[in-house]
């Protein structure tokens, strides 16, 4: 009697979670719909527009999700609350059926692990073309990437060599600073320094 006690509240706490997760997810994607505005007008300075219209179709994954959430929480906490058969039972087959698509979610990854390269691969590009033509020409891509690696001290998409050839270096001699561990130029950072933060 302990134990069916103990599991009750178990399964009482977990799904709790699981709708208050939901909800959270479901109120964040209403409010992304409802003032898209906000998040567009976040993004506004960047210039290639294509992957960030579809940023706001990220509203509608959240809301689908979040609903799906709340609707497996709730058969979950009150179907442990109320000892309900008939909710028990539709929660165990929601999630035997969330179970059975990311099982085969994961086979058609595995076998398909090369197309998953392949788009890592074009994307790794594409960026790196972006960088060697773009950046110090287009100021707000040249901004947002200057931000983006000193706030995450890092150099380029994979490395400094990603803005050889750039405006920036043509027009400067020089990489960011962020390519450098210690820049003695506020603004500059030199080919000798970025190989000697590269060898560190």
């Amino acid at each position: 009697m302990c134990c069916s006690g103990f599991l009750k509240v178990m399964m009482f706490i977990f799904n709790g979670g699981i709708f208050l997760a939901g909800a959270g997810c479901l109120g964040m994607g209403i409010w992304l719909k409802v003032d898209s505005g906000s998040l567009l007008g976040l993004l506004e300075g960047i210039e290639d527009g294509d992957g960030l219209d579809q940023l706001v179709h990220v509203a509608y994954v959240l809301i689908g999700v979040g609903a799906g959430l709340v609707i497996i929480g709730f058969l979950g906490c009150c179907g442990a609350v109320r000892e309900s058969r008939c909710m028990l039972l539709t929660f165990f087959i929601i999630v035997l059926v969330i179970f059975i698509v990311e099982v085969a979610g994961a086979i058609v990854l595995f076998a398909f692990d090369g197309l998953a390269d392949k788009i890592l691969e074009d994307v790794e590009n594409e960026v790196r073309s972006k960088l060697q033509t773009e950046f110090g020409r287009d100021e707000s891509l040249t901004s947002v990437w200057t931000s983006t690696m000193d706030q995450f001290k890092c150099c380029g998409y994979k490395n400094y060599t990603d803005f050889t050839g750039s405006p920036f270096n043509v027009g400067t001699g020089a990489y960011p600073t962020s390519c450098c561990s210690n820049p003695q130029d506020d603004n500059l950072c030199n080919l000798n320094q970025v190989e000697s933060s590269v060898r560190n």
